[in-house]
């Protein structure tokens, strides 16, 4: 049976569909056909409405629906330190305030703050998000109840851990991880060694073992600053990236957060081993790690996603703002106005995200068969008319406010701003509470 001869269970209407498929198809007055979880047709308005008069309809009069947005890098749970420290470099926020902070952290803390980022990504367009950090299992517990779709690893370090402690019961644990969501419909599990200076190399090729076994991602954070490099050529006598390559772990299932501080040798390498790369412009600025070069990434063929990092340094989670910060960027660095053009951002928040994850063939555009993760915008608003460029439009003039409805893996989690699978007032009010306990246990 093909796609089309099944009933369509939900239309989603709007004014302007942009499907973001490799011919970057817009269709005025355009709709999606869903049935259960994927996308079954695409069309005009009028023809799907005709074909499929039984199914339950979203319209929006002026709206504009595009894939949902991927967040290739964060770390959801940190939404309760947003704000706790800023204006300092990497590693004194991390060590004299981050890891401090976390060494209280509970798995209903880890559980009660990942609710608060998922309601704030839902709002903001983002359908799926990779995410690594602490209590992965209280994470996939927020994230199930969400309905969003996510890969998400423990961060395994070498030094105790406030989850699982010693390493050894830290692999246990990302065992549990792949038996307990090995079959979940929405939840993909990774393998996450945080960096190469918090994991011995004997750590990092274990971790990179299992990864294997399991056919899973392998995501660290990799050539963040320029501290980082210099501890690994004193430690190794080579680059962080190098480092990595001398231990046979570098390849197609590797996924590289930040890469700010990498040579064109680096880049060259990582291309032709496959490697991915997550672009977060935004916390590398606040803390000053530097600007990742992200236009020679693109022309050395590196696939590049977006993520937004942590809101503890960013200090949110919306994908527009990060396009946004990612297309000024680049320019104002090589005062050239043509780089990283708004179609080019665009496609690493969508497609390129996708392919990061390796789910290109499920998400990152409106096309049959791929997953039904969909977002609308309301485009009738002064900041947003008149309408010319899609992409320029959602780049540099689009905030995360203006999307009205989101839909994902078919199911609608936000209509008319309103979120339907999370309670966004109870999580507020215990996220408060939580806030009071965090700031009375720094004394």
């Amino acid at each position: 049976m093909g796609l089309t001869e099944y009933s369509a269970d939900l239309l989603v209407t709007g004014r302007y569909l942009y499907l973001q498929d490799k011919d970057k198809t817009l269709i005025k007055d355009g709709g999606v056909a869903i049935y259960r979880d994927t996308i079954i047709e695409t069309g005009p308005t009028f023809e799907l409405a005709t074909k499929y008069p039984h199914a339950e309809q979203l319209a929006t009069k002026n709206g504009l629906i595009i894939p949902g947005l991927i967040n290739a890098h964060t770390h959801a749970a940190m939404a309760c330190f947003r704000g706790l420290a800023d204006d300092l470099p990497l590693m004194q926020w991390l060590q004299e305030f981050i890891f401090p902070a976390e060494a209280q952290l509970t798995g209903d803390i880890v559980y009660q703050a990942t609710l608060l980022s998922l309601a704030e990504m839902i709002k903001s367009g983002t359908t799926s998000f990779c995410d690594m950090y602490l209590f992965a299992k209280d994470v996939a517990r927020a994230i199930d109840e969400s309905g969003m779709r996510a890969w998400i690893g423990e961060v395994i370090y070498d030094f105790p851990s406030p989850n699982y402690g010693e390493v050894a019961a830290g692999l246990e644990y990302v065992e549990e991880l792949f038996a307990g969501y090995g079959g979940h419909q929405l939840i993909n599990i990774t393998v996450a060694p945080h960096a190469i200076y918090t994991c011995s190399p004997a750590l990092l090729k274990r971790l990179k073992t299992i990864a294997a076994k399991h056919e899973a991602l392998y995501v660290i954070h990799l050539a963040e600053t320029a501290e980082e490099v210099k501890e690994a050529q004193e430690r190794y006598g080579v680059s962080p990236c190098m480092h990595l390559d001398n231990l046979g772990l570098l390849d197609s299932k590797v996924v590289a957060d930040h890469s700010v501080k990498l040579t064109d040798q680096e880049i060259a390498l990582l291309a032709q081993r496959g490697v991915k790369v997550v672009h977060c412009p935004e916390s590398n600025m606040k803390l000053a790690s530097g600007i990742a070069p992200v236009p020679h990434m693109l022309t050395a063929g590196l696939t590049v996603g977006l993520g937004t990092d942590g809101s503890a340094s960013n200090d949110n989670v919306d994908m527009f703002s990060e396009m946004n910060a990612a297309a000024k960027l680049h320019k104002v660095k090589d005062l050239d106005p043509t780089l990283m053009p708004a179609e080019t951002i665009f496609d690493m928040a969508t497609m390129g995200g996708a392919k990061v994850l390796g789910a290109e063939k499920f998400i990152g555009s409106l096309e049959p068969g791929k997953k039904a993760d969909l977002i609308v915008l309301d485009m009738n608003q002064p900041h947003l008319t008149p309408l010319y460029n899609i992409p320029s439009q959602l780049v540099y003039a689009t905030r995360g406010a203006d999307v009205v409805h989101s839909v994902i893996n078919g199911c609608i989690v936000m209509k008319d701003r309103v979120l339907t699978t999370l309670d966004e007032g109870k999580i507020l009010s215990e996220t408060a509470i939580l806030a009071e306990r965090i700031e009375k246990s720094r004394g």
